[in-house]
């Protein structure tokens, strides 16, 4: 029974377009499976040769998998692979149903390759069943399509199709064929969903409900920002239909830096609401290991998901991982400083917007800084725009005693915009929890001296 039929016998209604187009692809692959097999096992089969079976017929139906097809012009060879790697998330039982019908008595054919996962029971295949059906015994036409695998191949430079490394000393092809997440919600639901906080991709999506008027800031800093959303927009018309790809590197590299609380990770979450692009705030908890070598895999893991998705990469406290560079005592100092240098090099080859957050530049590694476009300093905000925070952050349903002059709390307290929001839920949880909307001074007055009392200061 081909994929086809099984999915319209078990259906009510008509399959989806995306379903109607990927279970045609895998009918032609089904083909060339069966063609492979018919001649390692002296068959008879209605074709000769791989061309000599006609292309899927998708009957002009338009989806995410038949764009992308098209767009990247994938040759035959392209084409065949990237359906094998998808074909255990369509069908897990696929490649079983062959297996089952050419070797009934659970015979081995090693000249298929596939692995069995640890909870998927069914065939996964490898790069030894892509080399099997492209290119059977053809030893030639087995290294050339190897080349496929390639750095240089657009496959894995993107991260799309992959073989993940097989156990030390086994032979590379025997690694399992992997289709990547991204790609495998975009061919069957026709979008990618943004990834799960997870320990392999440890970073959490941030987002905002406020404006840009909402960010109260210097006007020196203000425009700082208004370039990096500037580039974010223009960035691919300044790299590529006026030719300074060959000029400059993709990507661009930011470092924001100053006191907590000044709008470094508010700044980065309205960078990407208005430019309609996902912000990841990473977790460099969960990306800093002890261990030699941990770091580095957990940093080329985010870099390898978050890649050509055009995504804005904040990290903050960025000093944990991108500190300077110490001299070599021990052997620990030298992995340290091999940690730094690899993180340099990955972050110049991101193609997206990198943002580093700390409390002070000059914990910063100066082989980092360098190489950022923007170093935007976020200082404590001055008297006058304290006094438009002050304005701005109560809730209208409050009602402020007469007693209350923000003009003069602005010029006496040096508060962060993120302090002044600290008092302000104070004194509204305050006057709830005594059933009013009314605040006073001396709640305001309070609020503002648990603060000074988190700095290790007193007021009266």
């Amino acid at each position: 029974m081909t994929a086809n039929q099984e999915i319209e016998q078990n259906s009510q209604k008509p399959i989806s377009t995306e379903a109607y187009v990927l279970v045609n692809a895998l009918n032609y692959l089904e083909k060339i499976i069966r063609l492979r097999l018919a001649k390692q096992f002296g068959k008879e089969y209605e074709y000769d040769q791989i061309k000599d079976i006609p292309l899927p017929n998708f009957n002009g139906q338009a989806t995410a998998f038949t764009d992308f097809v098209s767009k990247a012009a994938l040759s035959l060879d392209e084409f065949i692979l990237l359906l094998i790697a998808l074909s255990p998330h369509i069908q897990p039982h696929f490649f079983d149903q062959f297996m089952n019908e050419y070797l009934p008595q659970d015979g081995d054919f090693p000249q298929l390759g596939g692995v069995r996962g640890k909870q998927h029971r069914g065939f996964l295949p490898t790069g030894e069943t892509f080399l099997f059906l492209i290119a059977a015994s053809n030893i030639e036409k087995r290294f050339t399509a190897q080349h496929l695998f390639h750095e240089g191949h657009f496959f894995s430079k993107q991260r799309i199709v992959y073989l993940e490394a097989p156990q030390s000393g086994e032979p590379l092809m025997s690694g399992k064929l992997t289709l990547a997440q991204d790609y495998v919600d975009l061919f069957i639901f026709g979008h990618i969903f943004p990834p799960k906080f997870s320990t392999s991709f440890p970073a959490q999506r941030i987002e905002t409900e406020l404006e840009w008027e909402d960010l109260i800031l210097n006007s020196h800093t203000q425009s700082q920002i208004q370039e990096l959303k500037t580039w974010m927009i223009h960035g691919e018309t300044l790299l590529y239909s006026w030719g300074m790809k060959k000029k400059i590197k993709l990507g661009y590299r930011a470092l924001f830096h100053g006191p907590p609380g000044t709008g470094k990770t508010f700044a980065a979450s309205l960078i990407g609401k208005y430019t309609q692009r996902d912000v990841f705030k990473v977790d460099l908890s969960m990306i800093v290991s002890k261990f030699i070598g941990e770091t580095e895999k957990n940093l080329a893991n985010l870099f390898a998901r978050a890649e050509n998705k055009g995504w804005i990469l904040f990290f903050d406290e960025a000093d944990a991982i991108f500190g300077k560079r110490t001299n070599v005592r021990d052997a620990h100092d030298k992995y340290a400083n091999q940690e730094v240098s690899y993180l340099l090099q990955r972050i110049e080859n991101y193609d997206g917007l990198v943002i580093l957050a700390s409390n002070f530049k000059n914990n910063i590694d100066e082989a980092f800084t360098r190489r950022f476009q923007s170093i935007i300093h976020f200082p404590m905000p001055q008297a006058a725009e304290r006094l438009k925070i002050w304005q701005a952050s109560f809730p209208k349903e409050i009602t402020l005693d007469k007693g209350v002059n923000f003009n003069s709390i602005a010029r006496e307290y040096e508060l962060s915009g993120a302090e002044v929001l600290n008092v302000v839920q104070s004194c509204c949880l305050g006057a709830l929890a005594k059933d009013s909307l009314l605040i006073k001074a001396r709640d305001i007055q309070e609020g503002i001296r648990k603060e000074f009392q988190k700095r290790g200061k007193i007021i009266r």
